[in-house]
């Protein structure tokens, strides 16, 4: 059976994989909690993840992957991870990645603010040393830093993955998984400016559990815009698998611009492309809202959007599936880890029930074509 888990947050992001074969792989570290703060219901990520390590009886992550340099995907990353570049950085404690994954924005983008700037010198190490790392998009700016470090770029292929390619170490047979990479293209970080949502990574994951495929759209902040040209590209290869969805990751905390400009009176309509990749969901689909509560009001205008929520809830019951909030849950007074199953019946949405302030779980398989759904 493989896993994915997503952690309450608030507006931030944290997606561990536990795979079939034992292996681990974390998608963004954003340690939120403020320890002062008794009311601050965001899990405490740092032990979190060190109490799943130590009883996996290991200290590591097979991939460490950071989507982008945003602060809400990647703070305390500097206090929590063993980083080879500098000592300081090093010691008991730490949990080590045996293999790094990110954009090739991360290492050309020079306006970064401080915990960016350490990943950023760990990313830069490891392509300097040639190992233990893999960059996503090939543009003339990394060619260009390369070359300043008195490397060829031909010297470093073997570590680059374009949009379009396949990661290369994992198969659906026999690793039970694979992953497609829809995003960075080259061209979105080739001026001086790098706009960090469009170059985000952005997979499609598919794992396999004994013949049953499920497939996952892993996003992170990313806009409409994005989303359009990922459409129009695979479409145009004639790849239209790689956009079918049993679980999706939705961008940006809710945010209603991942789906148009407009945010609308009481639902966002998503612009043409958008809709159709929403559209790609298998009975039951999951879509997961890594986010705050959804509010019933537009006094914040930042994410999440309530417009937005009802565009995604409506999807979800068009398909039988779930919309499920990282901050709400199983509730909202309680929130708590967001796990989804994956073996031979495809993707559940573990439930959880609270009693007595425990949270007892609770698993049906998430309904499928033919299949009943089940409402707790």
């Amino acid at each position: 059976m493989h896993k994915t888990t997503f952690f309450p947050l608030g507006n931030a992001d944290c997606c561990r994989i536990d795979l079939n074969d034992g292996r681990k792989m974390l998608f963004d570290y954003a340690h939120c909690r403020d320890p002062e703060d008794k009311e601050d219901l965001r899990i405490d990520l740092y032990a979190a993840l060190h109490e799943d390590l130590e009883a996996a009886g290991r200290d590591y992550f097979d991939v460490t992957a950071f989507t982008h340099a945003d602060d809400d995907h990647i703070k305390g990353a500097s206090e929590f991870f063993y980083l080879e570049h500098a000592n300081k950085y090093q010691g008991d404690g730490r949990v080590k990645i045996n293999e790094l994954w990110v954009p090739a924005a991360m290492i050309v983008e020079e306006n970064l603010k401080e915990e960016a700037k350490v990943i950023r010198s760990e990313a830069r190490y490891r392509l300097k040393l040639g190992k233990r790392i893999r960059v996503f998009s090939r543009p003339e700016r990394l060619k260009e830093w390369l070359e300043k470090e008195g490397i060829k770029l031909e010297d470093r292929k073997h570590l680059i993955t374009d949009a379009g390619q396949l990661v290369p170490g994992f198969n659906k047979m026999p690793n039970g998984v694979e992953f497609f990479v829809h995003s960075p293209f080259a061209k979105r970080v080739e001026n001086g400016l790098v706009d960090r949502n469009e170059s985000s990574l952005i997979f499609h994951v598919t794992f396999n559990f004994n013949g049953q495929e499920t497939k996952f759209m892993l996003i992170g902040d990313t806009t409409h815009e994005v989303l359009t040209e990922i459409v129009d590209v695979t479409k145009y290869h004639k790849r239209e698998a790689r956009l079918q969805w049993d679980i999706f990751d939705v961008p940006h905390h809710c945010s209603y611009l991942a789906l148009g400009d407009e945010r609308g009176k009481d639902k966002t309509e998503p612009v043409p492309n958008v809709k159709w990749l929403f559209e790609q969901g298998d009975r039951g689909g999951i879509l997961v809202s890594t986010s705050k509560p959804i509010p019933d009001n537009d006094e914040d205008p930042q994410p999440p959007h309530r417009q937005a929520a009802n565009y995604y809830k409506e999807r979800a019951s068009k398909i039988g599936g779930d919309f499920a909030v990282t901050m709400e849950h199983p509730t909202e007074a309680n929130p708590k880890p967001l796990v989804i199953t994956i073996d031979g019946s495809g993707a559940t949405l573990k439930k959880l029930i609270i009693t007595g302030g425990a949270a007892a779980g609770i698993s049906r398989p998430a309904p499928r074509a033919g299949r009943d759904k089940y409402v707790f």
